[in-house]
């Protein structure tokens, strides 16, 4: 549909409906500007956050009796 055609359109409705149509309308560009926001991890985007011990990989004491 071009500009042109929903500009006519819209002259033909009353305030209150022409009101609801622009909150669609902006609800509209709300949603799309959340989706163009939405961005996938990077590769090193957790440095630093996850450690590990240095014992980590050291035997459990709990486990002597089956070793």
């Amino acid at each position: 549909m071009e500009q042109i055609q929903l500009y006519t359109n819209l002259q033909y409705l009353p305030n209150d409906l022409k009101s609801e149509v622009n909150n669609f309308v902006e609800f509209l560009l709300a949603k799309r500007k959340k989706e163009l926001k939405k961005k996938s991890p990077r590769y090193g985007s957790a440095k630093g956050q996850i450690y590990m011990s240095a014992d980590f990989d050291d035997p459990l004491e709990d486990f002597k009796a089956y070793m």
